[in-house]
């Protein structure tokens, strides 16, 4: 009897074995078909789903339906067609994501209207088949080649903006702008009260009086949004969870007012909204701010606590001296304060009112649409030092693609000194694109011998946009080699090096490290010495 039942263990340890055997080369055999240019369009009896059927593990349906909610759009569709499971969470798949990449739409030698037909005829197909339930995210993202079709998209729109929606994204070709506007009845019901993420583009936008749905949107970007301050004002009504809020060329726009009641607000970008003349803000824990526009009116509640500020003007000439005259009792709060100007042309002036605790300035001055004026005095810059007496990082990038000023060769025995404060916190200064201009000069000169507490002075020579106080010698992108510069820019880049040895580095006091960034000896240099 032993040996019998020895026997039988070995027949039956053999059997499983070959059992292991015939289940790898049944699930090798199995695989998911290869289809170039189609998602699924396989039901629920495809011999792909029964095989597959019996080789996967037996899991909880609430699992697979996870798993299969972490796929790509284009991969839980195949998956769809071998599996009978999948199959059924597709029809519940939360993450629809529609653009051209996904849908596996390739030009070749098709022509735009054969793409364009494609993509309609692939999304009706997926939300034909969709049950409407369990959508977390919609990305639709139609080409500019599709015919605008107001109908099929509120139909879309319609399936897959249901209860239960977080992420809602709709990007429109740039015709649609006049054509099209979001349907906010679709939001009605409760199916706009889940959604946390909104971005719209190149359409209209209506939220009409008395409109409460969005009670759990936390972001909301509109790009080219045809949208009215008081239709924003409707929309704000009920957006209690507001964190973030983006409003970039929206041309209607005329008067933008953050209520109190957002206290979650925390971020506020407005960029080219070019009607806007008013921008009022009583949201009590907004702390960063970032604006790009025309001036305008603005006005911060009492409470208010705007501690970083990127600050722009388009198309106007003083956007520094504007910043220095307006902001300190407008903005009072700041600890960062970021400037950008691409036409100033006044010298900035002196004012009494002070940035308190201002610790951080960058001031980036641009000649790349029209040059820096040849008189214009960095040196006047100082009025910001005066003004802020925390300051502790001062960062300042010239961008010129004219060199013509007053350089300090001229006339070197007559330095200016400006008689005022001392800049006692002041530790690190970094000014990038240094030239050979006298009164630049003289503003590093005025550092080194009013900022008692500095440790560090970093000017590098070459314009570097992405400099972030690491002075290199060669390659300013980390590439193989330096980008092209003309080559009167890299003349004066030599004369700014002699102009640093001649005049800055004897003036470095002993617990300064001074950096300074030359131009390349590979890529930049100059021959003939003469030319200096």
């Amino acid at each position: 009897m032993g040996l019998l039942g020895l026997k039988r263990l070995i027949s039956m340890q053999r059997e499983q074995k070959h059992r292991r055997q015939r289940q790898i080369r049944n699930q090798k055999s199995t695989k998911v078909p290869k289809k170039k240019y189609s998602l699924c369009q396989e039901d629920d009896h495809s011999e792909g789903a029964k095989r597959l059927r019996y080789s996967v593990p037996n899991l909880p349906e609430d699992i697979w339906c996870h798993i299969h909610s972490l796929m790509p759009l284009r991969d839980a569709a195949h998956s769809a067609c071998v599996s009978r499971g999948f199959l059924h969470s597709w029809r519940c798949h939360p993450n629809l994501n529609f653009t051209k990449k996904t849908l596996c739409l390739k030009r070749n030698a098709s022509g735009k209207g054969d793409m364009a037909r494609r993509f309609n005829e692939r999304v009706d197909h997926i939300l034909k088949n969709h049950s409407g339930i369990g959508v977390k995210t919609l990305n639709l993202e139609i080409p500019y080649y599709c015919k605008f079709d107001a109908c099929r998209l509120n139909h879309w729109l319609q399936i897959a903006i249901a209860p239960g929606i977080e992420v809602v994204t709709l990007f429109l070709p740039e015709n649609y702008k006049t054509k099209y506007s979001f349907p906010c009845s679709l939001l009605f019901s409760g199916c706009g009260n889940s959604i946390r993420y909104l971005r719209l583009n190149y359409c209209a936008f209506r939220p009409p009086v008395g409109f409460d749905c969005l009670r759990s949107l936390t972001k909301l970007y509109l790009y080219d949004v045809c949208i009215t301050g008081d239709e924003l004002g409707n929309l704000f009504s009920n957006s209690f969870a507001l964190e973030q809020l983006e409003l970039l060329s929206c041309g209607e726009l005329i008067s933008l007012r953050i209520p109190f009641w957002l206290e979650r607000l925390s971020f506020l970008d407005v960029f080219g909204c070019k009607m806007l003349q008013v921008i009022e803000i009583k949201a009590p824990n907004l702390h960063n701010f970032k604006f790009y526009g025309g001036p305008v009116h603005l006005s911060l509640g009492e409470s208010s606590q705007v501690k970083n500020l990127d600050f722009e003007l388009s198309n106007f000439g003083s956007s520094v001296s504007y910043a220095i005259t307006e902001l300190p009792s407008t903005v009072p709060t700041l600890e960062t304060l970021k400037l950008t100007s691409y036409r100033e042309r006044v010298d900035t002036p002196m004012v009494a009112e002070k940035f308190l605790i201002l610790k951080y300035l960058d001031i980036y001055l641009s000649g790349e649409n029209e040059p820096i004026p040849a008189d214009y005095d960095y040196l006047s810059l100082v009025s910001f030092l005066d003004a802020s007496p925390a300051l502790e990082t001062f960062i300042l990038t010239v961008n010129q693609n004219d060199v013509k000023h007053d350089s300090v060769f001229g006339n070197a025995s007559h330095m200016r000194h400006i008689l005022g404060p001392k800049h006692d916190r002041l530790r690190e200064v970094q000014i990038n694109g240094f030239c050979s201009a006298k009164s630049m000069v003289e503003l590093a000169c005025h550092i080194l011998e009013n900022a008692t507490s500095l440790e560090s002075l970093t000017v590098d020579t070459i314009f570097d946009m992405f400099a972030d106080g690491d002075v290199r010698s060669c390659s300013i992108q980390k590439k193989s080699e330096c980008s092209p510069i003309p080559r009167d820019i890299i003349l004066e880049a030599h004369k700014a090096l002699r102009a640093v040895n001649t005049c800055i580095v004897g003036r470095v006091p002993p617990q300064v490290k001074l950096n300074v960034g030359e131009p390349c000896s590979w890529c930049h240099s100059i021959v003939d010495a003469n030319l200096l």
